[in-house]
């Protein structure tokens, strides 16, 4: 089955996450104190959500392209996207997970704490950067077969 990605868009969502990582990153290096001080917080759940949503979107659209779905819930994304070894099963895994974070982030902001915030930085920002080489790797692929054609 021959199917056709955006490979711009891909590859723009990419870069959007690449530079809200470098971003998020930065902030993690900031000590708890200086983290939870002034606008640091807000603006580290504004890059994370921001993120997130690019990952999703990204997911959202080879689904769509590759599989046929238009898969809109974020954790049916993630599972999909491991299920057809487009990521990781331990990418999936933490897609998973970031969807539902993602979903607290959106619909129960008022219960998000800054030390929270301040933690997910300090653990988590690694399932993004397993994510962004996933998807690298399957654009390389992706990208051999279609000289193929």
């Amino acid at each position: 089955m021959t199917y056709k990605l955006n490979t711009k868009l891909i590859e723009d969502r990419l870069g959007f996450i690449v530079k809200a990582l470098s971003r998020l990153e930065k902030l993690s290096r900031l000590g708890r104190e200086e983290f939870l001080s002034g606008d640091n917080p807000a603006i580290a759940e504004s890059y994370l959500r921001r993120a997130l949503e690019a990952i999703f979107d990204t997911g959202r659209h080879i689904l769509a392209k590759k599989e046929g779905q238009g898969i809109v819930e974020y954790k049916e994304i993630a599972r999909t996207l491991g299920k057809r070894g487009i990521i990781s099963k331990e990418c999936s895994e933490s897609l998973v997970l970031m969807a539902g974070y993602r979903n607290r982030l959106v619909h129960f902001y008022h219960e998000v704490e800054d030390a929270e915030l301040y933690e997910i930085l300090q653990a988590n920002l690694t399932d993004i950067k397993r994510f962004l080489r996933d998807i690298k790797d399957f654009l390389i692929e992706y990208k051999k077969t279609q000289k193929d054609i």
